[in-house]
Protein backbone atom coordinates (compact mmCIF):
# COMPACT_ATOMS: atom_id res chain seq x y z
CA UNK A 1 0.00 0.00 0.00
CA UNK A 2 1.71 3.36 -1.05
CA UNK A 3 1.10 6.10 1.30
CA UNK A 4 -0.12 9.94 0.36
CA UNK A 5 -0.26 12.85 1.78
CA UNK A 6 -2.36 16.80 1.44
CA UNK A 7 -0.10 17.39 -1.46
CA UNK A 8 0.46 14.45 -3.84
CA UNK A 9 -1.90 15.51 -6.46
CA UNK A 10 -2.49 18.87 -7.89
CA UNK A 11 -5.39 19.45 -6.53
CA UNK A 12 -4.23 18.41 -3.16
CA UNK A 13 -1.05 20.75 -3.84
CA UNK A 14 -3.54 23.38 -4.41
CA UNK A 15 -4.79 22.77 -0.45
CA UNK A 16 -1.50 22.56 0.75
CA UNK A 17 -0.55 25.89 -1.29
CA UNK A 18 -4.00 27.34 0.11
CA UNK A 19 -3.44 26.43 3.51
CA UNK A 20 0.13 27.05 3.79
CA UNK A 21 2.75 24.77 5.62
CA UNK A 22 2.76 26.73 9.01
CA UNK A 23 -1.03 25.24 9.02
CA UNK A 24 -0.08 21.79 9.13
CA UNK A 25 2.79 22.18 11.35
CA UNK A 26 0.98 24.09 14.12
CA UNK A 27 -2.79 22.00 13.76
CA UNK A 28 0.33 18.97 14.38
CA UNK A 29 1.68 20.56 17.24
CA UNK A 30 -1.59 22.10 18.42
CA UNK A 31 -3.12 17.94 18.60
CA UNK A 32 -0.25 16.66 21.18
CA UNK A 33 -1.49 18.37 24.64
CA UNK A 34 -4.65 15.87 24.37
CA UNK A 35 -3.09 13.13 22.79
CA UNK A 36 -0.92 13.52 26.37
CA UNK A 37 -4.04 13.96 28.25
CA UNK A 38 -5.91 10.29 28.86
CA UNK A 39 -2.40 8.63 29.72
CA UNK A 40 -0.77 11.90 31.54
CA UNK A 41 -3.64 11.73 33.60
CA UNK A 42 -3.38 7.72 34.18
CA UNK A 43 0.04 7.55 35.03
CA UNK A 44 -0.35 10.45 37.54
CA UNK A 45 -3.39 8.85 39.35
CA UNK A 46 -1.56 5.81 39.70
CA UNK A 47 1.72 7.25 41.04
CA UNK A 48 -0.29 9.63 43.44
CA UNK A 49 -3.24 7.58 44.96
CA UNK A 50 -1.35 4.13 43.80
CA UNK A 51 -5.15 2.68 42.66
CA UNK A 52 -5.05 1.34 38.75
CA UNK A 53 -9.07 1.38 38.85
CA UNK A 54 -8.92 5.06 40.53
CA UNK A 55 -6.73 5.97 37.87
CA UNK A 56 -8.98 4.76 35.18
CA UNK A 57 -12.00 6.42 36.53
CA UNK A 58 -10.28 9.54 36.60
CA UNK A 59 -9.37 9.06 32.95
CA UNK A 60 -13.07 8.27 32.26
CA UNK A 61 -13.81 11.55 33.91
CA UNK A 62 -11.87 13.21 31.44
CA UNK A 63 -14.06 11.53 28.64
CA UNK A 64 -17.38 12.30 30.55
CA UNK A 65 -16.22 16.28 30.31
CA UNK A 66 -15.52 16.19 26.74
CA UNK A 67 -18.19 14.13 25.50
CA UNK A 68 -20.68 16.68 27.97
CA UNK A 69 -19.07 20.09 26.24
CA UNK A 70 -16.76 18.81 23.26
CA UNK A 71 -20.23 18.76 21.14
CA UNK A 72 -20.71 22.39 22.12
CA UNK A 73 -17.89 23.27 21.71
CA UNK A 74 -18.41 22.37 18.07
CA UNK A 75 -21.55 23.70 18.00
CA UNK A 76 -19.99 27.09 19.73
CA UNK A 77 -17.52 27.01 16.88
CA UNK A 78 -20.22 27.21 13.96
CA UNK A 79 -21.69 30.23 15.91
CA UNK A 80 -19.48 32.53 16.69
CA UNK A 81 -16.37 31.11 14.64
CA UNK A 82 -13.46 29.12 15.82
CA UNK A 83 -10.91 31.64 16.77
CA UNK A 84 -12.99 33.00 20.03
CA UNK A 85 -13.75 29.71 21.41
CA UNK A 86 -10.40 28.26 20.76
CA UNK A 87 -8.69 31.09 22.66
CA UNK A 88 -10.61 30.72 26.24
CA UNK A 89 -10.26 26.76 25.69
CA UNK A 90 -6.02 27.02 25.58
CA UNK A 91 -6.25 28.94 28.64
CA UNK A 92 -9.04 27.08 30.80
CA UNK A 93 -7.47 23.91 29.76
CA UNK A 94 -4.11 24.87 31.00
CA UNK A 95 -5.37 25.85 34.04
CA UNK A 96 -7.42 22.69 34.70
CA UNK A 97 -3.95 20.39 34.00
CA UNK A 98 -2.12 22.62 36.67
CA UNK A 99 -5.14 21.94 38.83
CA UNK A 100 -5.20 18.17 38.44
CA UNK A 101 -2.06 18.21 39.34
CA UNK A 102 -1.75 19.86 42.57
CA UNK A 103 -5.19 17.86 43.50
CA UNK A 104 -3.49 14.45 42.40
CA UNK A 105 -1.10 14.98 45.51
CA UNK A 106 -2.83 17.13 48.02
CA UNK A 107 -4.72 15.64 50.82
CA UNK A 108 -8.68 15.68 49.27
CA UNK A 109 -11.13 13.37 48.56
CA UNK A 110 -10.91 11.31 45.08
CA UNK A 111 -14.34 12.95 44.15
CA UNK A 112 -12.48 16.38 43.98
CA UNK A 113 -9.75 14.68 41.79
CA UNK A 114 -12.50 13.36 39.30
CA UNK A 115 -14.23 16.40 39.49
CA UNK A 116 -10.88 18.39 38.19
CA UNK A 117 -10.14 15.28 35.52
CA UNK A 118 -13.58 16.41 34.53
CA UNK A 119 -12.57 20.19 34.05
CA UNK A 120 -9.38 19.02 32.04
CA UNK A 121 -11.80 17.18 29.81
CA UNK A 122 -14.68 19.64 29.77
CA UNK A 123 -11.66 22.47 28.51
CA UNK A 124 -10.44 20.53 25.63
CA UNK A 125 -9.48 21.64 22.81
CA UNK A 126 -10.97 20.27 20.41
CA UNK A 127 -7.93 20.60 17.56
CA UNK A 128 -8.85 17.27 15.17
CA UNK A 129 -12.33 18.06 14.56
CA UNK A 130 -11.85 21.81 14.10
CA UNK A 131 -8.87 21.44 11.85
CA UNK A 132 -11.01 19.01 9.51
CA UNK A 133 -13.93 21.14 9.79
CA UNK A 134 -11.27 23.86 8.52
CA UNK A 135 -9.96 21.96 5.55
CA UNK A 136 -13.18 20.48 4.72
CA UNK A 137 -14.92 23.95 4.28
CA UNK A 138 -11.61 24.93 2.33
CA UNK A 139 -12.24 21.70 -0.17
CA UNK A 140 -15.84 22.30 -0.55
CA UNK A 141 -16.78 25.88 -0.46
CA UNK A 142 -12.80 27.10 -2.28
CA UNK A 143 -11.26 24.60 -4.56
CA UNK A 144 -12.59 23.61 -8.03
CA UNK A 145 -15.15 20.66 -8.33
CA UNK A 146 -12.58 18.87 -10.52
CA UNK A 147 -10.52 16.35 -8.04
CA UNK A 148 -11.82 17.63 -4.90
CA UNK A 149 -13.49 13.98 -4.19
CA UNK A 150 -9.60 12.70 -4.29
CA UNK A 151 -8.71 15.69 -2.15
CA UNK A 152 -11.54 15.48 0.46
CA UNK A 153 -10.15 11.46 0.66
CA UNK A 154 -6.44 12.35 1.49
CA UNK A 155 -7.25 14.80 3.62
CA UNK A 156 -9.64 12.63 6.04
CA UNK A 157 -6.47 10.19 5.50
CA UNK A 158 -3.85 12.57 6.06
CA UNK A 159 -5.88 14.08 9.15
CA UNK A 160 -6.40 10.93 10.38
CA UNK A 161 -2.85 10.04 10.39
CA UNK A 162 -2.12 13.27 12.07
CA UNK A 163 -4.35 11.81 15.06
CA UNK A 164 -2.59 8.49 14.94
CA UNK A 165 0.70 9.60 14.70
CA UNK A 166 0.17 12.01 17.91
CA UNK A 167 -1.69 9.47 20.17
CA UNK A 168 1.63 7.13 19.99
CA UNK A 169 3.60 10.10 20.01
CA UNK A 170 1.43 11.03 23.28
CA UNK A 171 2.33 8.17 25.01
CA UNK A 172 5.92 7.69 24.70
CA UNK A 173 6.20 11.83 25.52
CA UNK A 174 4.21 10.52 28.38
CA UNK A 175 6.45 8.00 29.27
CA UNK A 176 9.76 9.56 28.70
CA UNK A 177 8.84 12.80 30.72
CA UNK A 178 7.41 11.05 33.77
CA UNK A 179 10.78 8.87 33.90
CA UNK A 180 13.00 11.87 33.68
CA UNK A 181 11.12 14.32 35.62
CA UNK A 182 8.45 12.46 37.50
CA UNK A 183 4.68 11.74 36.97
CA UNK A 184 3.27 15.66 37.56
CA UNK A 185 5.84 16.78 34.40
CA UNK A 186 3.57 15.61 31.38
CA UNK A 187 0.22 17.22 32.41
CA UNK A 188 2.21 20.70 33.69
CA UNK A 189 3.94 20.67 30.21
CA UNK A 190 0.80 19.93 28.62
CA UNK A 191 -0.58 22.64 30.18
CA UNK A 192 2.22 24.69 28.67
CA UNK A 193 1.95 23.11 25.47
CA UNK A 194 -1.79 23.41 25.47
CA UNK A 195 -1.78 27.42 25.80
CA UNK A 196 1.04 28.29 23.12
CA UNK A 197 0.21 25.87 20.74
CA UNK A 198 -3.98 25.85 20.96
CA UNK A 199 -3.66 29.83 20.63
CA UNK A 200 -1.39 29.61 17.84
CA UNK A 201 -3.87 27.38 16.32
CA UNK A 202 -6.70 29.65 17.17
CA UNK A 203 -4.73 33.02 15.57
CA UNK A 204 -4.10 31.29 12.33
CA UNK A 205 -6.05 32.73 9.42
CA UNK A 206 -7.54 29.87 8.35
CA UNK A 207 -9.72 30.08 11.85
CA UNK A 208 -12.01 33.05 9.80
CA UNK A 209 -12.93 30.17 6.54
CA UNK A 210 -15.88 29.10 8.26
CA UNK A 211 -17.39 32.52 9.67
CA UNK A 212 -16.61 34.30 6.50
CA UNK A 213 -18.06 32.14 4.68
CA UNK A 214 -20.95 32.05 6.56
CA UNK A 215 -21.22 35.82 6.87
CA UNK A 216 -21.09 36.13 3.12
CA UNK A 217 -23.62 33.76 2.24
CA UNK A 218 -26.43 34.76 5.29
CA UNK A 219 -28.14 31.48 6.06
CA UNK A 220 -28.86 29.92 9.03
CA UNK A 221 -27.34 26.23 9.95
CA UNK A 222 -29.63 23.49 9.95
CA UNK A 223 -31.59 22.13 13.10
CA UNK A 224 -30.66 20.54 15.60
CA UNK A 225 -32.63 17.47 15.35
CA UNK A 226 -30.87 16.85 11.58
CA UNK A 227 -27.48 15.88 14.12
CA UNK A 228 -29.59 12.83 15.46
CA UNK A 229 -30.38 11.26 12.07
CA UNK A 230 -29.55 7.28 12.15
CA UNK A 231 -26.82 7.59 9.49
CA UNK A 232 -24.68 10.00 10.97
CA UNK A 233 -25.51 8.45 14.70
CA UNK A 234 -23.63 4.61 13.34
CA UNK A 235 -20.97 6.50 12.62
CA UNK A 236 -20.54 8.00 16.05
CA UNK A 237 -21.76 4.62 17.63
CA UNK A 238 -18.67 3.42 15.10
CA UNK A 239 -16.07 5.57 15.99
CA UNK A 240 -17.03 5.03 19.71
CA UNK A 241 -16.16 1.81 19.68
CA UNK A 242 -12.73 2.76 18.06
CA UNK A 243 -12.05 4.86 20.94
CA UNK A 244 -13.30 1.82 23.75
CA UNK A 245 -10.59 -0.05 21.68
CA UNK A 246 -8.27 2.17 22.04
CA UNK A 247 -8.73 2.47 25.79
CA UNK A 248 -9.38 -1.58 26.86
CA UNK A 249 -6.17 -2.37 24.23
CA UNK A 250 -3.73 0.64 26.60
CA UNK A 251 -5.13 -0.76 29.72
CA UNK A 252 -5.03 -3.97 28.80
CA UNK A 253 -1.40 -3.74 27.89
CA UNK A 254 -0.55 -1.78 31.01
CA UNK A 255 -1.75 -4.30 33.33
CA UNK A 256 -0.14 -6.88 30.83
CA UNK A 257 3.46 -5.46 31.31
CA UNK A 258 2.55 -4.76 34.95
CA UNK A 259 2.63 -8.36 35.49
CA UNK A 260 5.83 -8.78 33.71
CA UNK A 261 7.46 -5.70 35.94
CA UNK A 262 7.30 -3.28 32.89
CA UNK A 263 4.40 -1.22 33.14
CA UNK A 264 6.53 1.54 32.03
CA UNK A 265 7.13 0.21 28.64
CA UNK A 266 3.19 -0.15 27.72
CA UNK A 267 3.45 2.85 26.13
CA UNK A 268 5.95 1.85 23.67
CA UNK A 269 4.60 -1.32 22.89
CA UNK A 270 0.91 0.48 22.35
CA UNK A 271 3.02 2.72 19.71
CA UNK A 272 3.23 -0.34 17.63
CA UNK A 273 -0.64 -0.40 17.16
CA UNK A 274 -0.27 3.60 16.34
CA UNK A 275 2.59 3.31 13.99
CA UNK A 276 1.00 0.63 11.67
CA UNK A 277 -2.53 2.79 12.02
CA UNK A 278 -1.27 5.99 11.05
CA UNK A 279 0.70 4.30 8.11
CA UNK A 280 -2.48 2.21 6.52
CA UNK A 281 -4.92 5.85 6.99
CA UNK A 282 -2.09 7.55 5.15
CA UNK A 283 -2.47 4.46 2.15
CA UNK A 284 -6.19 4.55 2.13
CA UNK A 285 -6.67 7.03 -0.33
CA UNK A 286 -4.62 5.13 -3.12
CA UNK A 287 -7.30 2.27 -2.83
CA UNK A 288 -9.39 2.39 -6.02
CA UNK A 289 -12.76 4.19 -5.64
CA UNK A 290 -14.37 1.00 -6.60
CA UNK A 291 -13.46 -0.06 -3.02
CA UNK A 292 -16.32 0.98 -1.59
CA UNK A 293 -16.65 2.93 1.36
CA UNK A 294 -19.57 0.38 3.16
CA UNK A 295 -16.78 -2.19 2.52
CA UNK A 296 -13.88 -0.82 3.61
CA UNK A 297 -15.27 -0.45 6.93
CA UNK A 298 -16.25 -3.62 7.52
CA UNK A 299 -13.08 -5.31 5.86
CA UNK A 300 -10.89 -2.91 7.94
CA UNK A 301 -12.67 -3.73 10.64
CA UNK A 302 -12.52 -7.50 10.57
CA UNK A 303 -8.67 -7.48 10.15
CA UNK A 304 -9.20 -4.95 13.52
CA UNK A 305 -11.20 -7.67 15.09
CA UNK A 306 -8.95 -10.73 13.66
CA UNK A 307 -5.90 -8.64 15.78
CA UNK A 308 -8.02 -8.89 18.63
CA UNK A 309 -8.70 -12.42 18.77
CA UNK A 310 -5.22 -13.28 18.42
CA UNK A 311 -5.18 -11.74 22.48
CA UNK A 312 -6.67 -15.09 23.52
CA UNK A 313 -3.54 -16.98 22.55
CA UNK A 314 -0.51 -14.43 23.66
CA UNK A 315 1.79 -15.23 26.46
CA UNK A 316 4.29 -13.21 25.75
CA UNK A 317 5.57 -9.47 24.43
CA UNK A 318 6.70 -11.12 21.24
CA UNK A 319 2.61 -12.18 20.85
CA UNK A 320 1.37 -9.32 21.97
CA UNK A 321 4.02 -7.12 19.23
CA UNK A 322 2.12 -9.52 16.45
CA UNK A 323 -1.69 -8.89 17.60
CA UNK A 324 -1.17 -4.91 18.36
CA UNK A 325 0.82 -5.02 14.88
CA UNK A 326 -2.64 -6.54 12.97
CA UNK A 327 -4.70 -4.32 14.61
CA UNK A 328 -2.96 -1.39 13.18
CA UNK A 329 -3.59 -2.62 9.77
CA UNK A 330 -7.30 -2.49 10.66
CA UNK A 331 -7.65 0.68 12.85
CA UNK A 332 -6.22 3.17 10.87
CA UNK A 333 -8.57 2.66 7.66
CA UNK A 334 -11.13 2.16 9.75
CA UNK A 335 -11.15 5.60 11.04
CA UNK A 336 -10.49 7.37 7.79
CA UNK A 337 -14.06 5.82 6.59
CA UNK A 338 -15.87 6.41 9.52
CA UNK A 339 -15.08 9.93 8.77
CA UNK A 340 -15.74 9.85 5.48
CA UNK A 341 -19.54 8.57 6.21
CA UNK A 342 -19.72 11.63 9.11
CA UNK A 343 -18.80 14.22 6.50
CA UNK A 344 -21.31 12.81 4.18
CA UNK A 345 -23.68 13.09 6.69
CA UNK A 346 -23.09 16.22 8.23
CA UNK A 347 -26.30 19.04 8.25
CA UNK A 348 -25.46 22.35 6.47
CA UNK A 349 -23.95 24.56 8.40
CA UNK A 350 -22.73 21.98 11.29
CA UNK A 351 -19.66 20.79 10.33
CA UNK A 352 -17.71 22.14 13.61
CA UNK A 353 -20.06 19.97 15.16
CA UNK A 354 -20.30 17.14 13.61
CA UNK A 355 -16.35 16.75 13.57
CA UNK A 356 -16.38 17.55 17.32
CA UNK A 357 -19.17 15.01 17.98
CA UNK A 358 -16.70 12.36 16.74
CA UNK A 359 -13.68 13.73 18.01
CA UNK A 360 -15.40 13.29 21.33
CA UNK A 361 -16.92 9.97 20.69
CA UNK A 362 -13.21 8.82 20.67
CA UNK A 363 -12.26 10.24 23.66
CA UNK A 364 -15.44 8.95 25.37
CA UNK A 365 -14.91 5.76 24.12
CA UNK A 366 -11.17 5.47 25.08
CA UNK A 367 -12.25 6.69 28.67
CA UNK A 368 -14.82 4.22 28.97
CA UNK A 369 -12.43 1.27 28.34
CA UNK A 370 -9.84 2.59 30.57
CA UNK A 371 -12.01 2.60 33.44
CA UNK A 372 -13.67 -0.60 32.72
CA UNK A 373 -10.79 -2.55 31.82
CA UNK A 374 -9.23 -0.99 34.94
CA UNK A 375 -11.74 -2.21 37.22
CA UNK A 376 -11.78 -5.66 35.86
CA UNK A 377 -7.48 -6.34 35.35
CA UNK A 378 -7.70 -5.36 39.37
CA UNK A 379 -10.73 -7.83 40.54
CA UNK A 380 -10.78 -10.88 37.61
CA UNK A 381 -6.79 -10.56 36.18
CA UNK A 382 -5.26 -9.56 32.96
CA UNK A 383 -6.47 -12.29 31.13
CA UNK A 384 -9.96 -11.28 31.56
CA UNK A 385 -8.97 -7.68 30.88
CA UNK A 386 -7.85 -8.95 27.55
CA UNK A 387 -11.04 -9.73 26.76
CA UNK A 388 -12.68 -6.61 26.51
CA UNK A 389 -10.60 -5.34 22.91
CA UNK A 390 -12.06 -8.46 21.19
CA UNK A 391 -15.61 -7.13 22.35
CA UNK A 392 -15.11 -3.59 21.46
CA UNK A 393 -13.37 -4.66 17.64
CA UNK A 394 -17.20 -6.73 17.44
CA UNK A 395 -18.73 -3.63 18.38
CA UNK A 396 -16.82 -2.17 15.30
CA UNK A 397 -18.14 -4.40 13.10
CA UNK A 398 -21.53 -4.23 14.29
CA UNK A 399 -21.79 -0.58 13.77
CA UNK A 400 -20.04 -1.26 9.70
CA UNK A 401 -23.20 -3.58 9.30
CA UNK A 402 -25.67 -1.62 10.44
CA UNK A 403 -24.75 1.36 8.33
CA UNK A 404 -24.27 -0.71 5.00
CA UNK A 405 -28.27 -1.13 5.38
CA UNK A 406 -28.12 3.50 5.90
CA UNK A 407 -26.56 3.93 2.91
CA UNK A 408 -27.17 3.08 -0.55
CA UNK A 409 -24.57 1.07 -3.17
CA UNK A 410 -24.70 3.80 -4.78
CA UNK A 411 -23.50 6.76 -2.76
CA UNK A 412 -21.28 4.51 -0.93
CA UNK A 413 -18.13 5.25 -2.72
CA UNK A 414 -17.43 9.01 -2.65
CA UNK A 415 -17.68 11.92 0.62
CA UNK A 416 -20.63 13.49 -0.29
CA UNK A 417 -20.39 16.33 2.40
CA UNK A 418 -23.04 19.02 2.26
CA UNK A 419 -22.22 22.92 1.80
CA UNK A 420 -22.75 25.53 4.68
CA UNK A 421 -25.80 27.18 3.63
Amino acid sequence: MTTTSPCDSDADRSLFRRAGAAYFVIAFIARLPFAMIVVGVLTLAVEARGSVSLAGLTSAAVGVGTACFGPLLGAAADRFGQRPVLLVLAAGNAAALVLLTVVAYAAVPDAVLLLSAFAVGATAPQVAPLSRSRLVTLIMERMPETGRARTLSSTLSYESAADETVFVFGPFVVGALASLLGPAAPLLIGAALSLLSVGAFALHPSASWISVHRRADGGAASSVSELFRSRLLVVVFGIFGVGLLFGTVLTALTAFMADRGEADAAGLLYGVMGIGSAIFALGIAALPQAFSLRLRWLVFAGILLGGTLILLTVNDVGGMILALGVMGIGIGPTLVTQFGFGTAASPAGRSATVMTMLGSSVIVGQAVGSALTGVVAEQAGTSVALLLPIAAAASIVAAGIVNVSLNPRTHSHRHRPQRDR
